[in-house]
């Protein structure tokens, strides 16, 4: 009896020991965010991804890329959130980051989604081209800006909601162009 009390405890012990923790909720990363962004004087870069997403990689490896990952840090405090894992991996998801991406017109869009806001949470740009004047729920994603079309959306926004110059800019332009390769 005293055996078989010991294994079950040993084994629950691995079991606890070994489990994954829970990823920090949508709301907790985005408080932390605005905060860090009212104190740097920033606005702040949410990208919705998935470890499966190439569309998605392409888009971090862009914005890391040696010649241009300062513009975006100098400007943005930059965070992702987890969703539209594959099943295995549903527990790398953030939990309420479905529901945030809902909110704001994401449903149906595909990843990466992107929002930027200001420091105080309010949305200044998201990644859907729409027509002028269009209602917010209307576009469609661009994703990572690959095409010319798509750059130069992603440079009007970033121009809008940053202090990256025109040299700056173009630094960008060229990087994400690679990707349309």
């Amino acid at each position: 009896m005293k055996h078989t009390l010991l294994t079950c405890l040993l084994l629950l012990a691995v079991r606890i020991a070994s489990a994954q923790p829970t990823p920090q909720s949508a709301d907790e990363i985005m408080k932390d965010a605005r905060k860090q962004a009212d104190k740097e004087h920033k606005n702040v870069f949410v990208m919705f991804h998935a470890s499966w997403c190439g569309w998605c990689h392409r888009m971090d490896n862009s914005m890391n890329d040696e010649a241009c990952k300062k513009f975006f840090t100098d400007n943005y405090v930059i965070r992702h959130l987890v969703v539209d894992e594959s099943a295995d991996k549903l527990n790398l998801e953030n939990p309420g980051a479905k529901e945030l991406r809902t909110k704001y017109y994401g449903d149906g869009q595909g990843i990466p989604y992107w929002l930027i806001f200001d420091k105080e949470g309010k949305l200044l740009s998201d990644c859907k081209i729409r027509e002028k004047d269009a209602a917010p729920e209307s576009g469609n994603n661009i994703g990572c800006p690959s095409s010319e079309k798509e750059v130069a959306y992603f440079l009007d926004i970033l121009k809008k909601t940053s202090g990256l110059n025109t040299a700056q800019l173009e630094i960008i332009r060229k990087r994400f162009r690679e990707n349309d390769q």
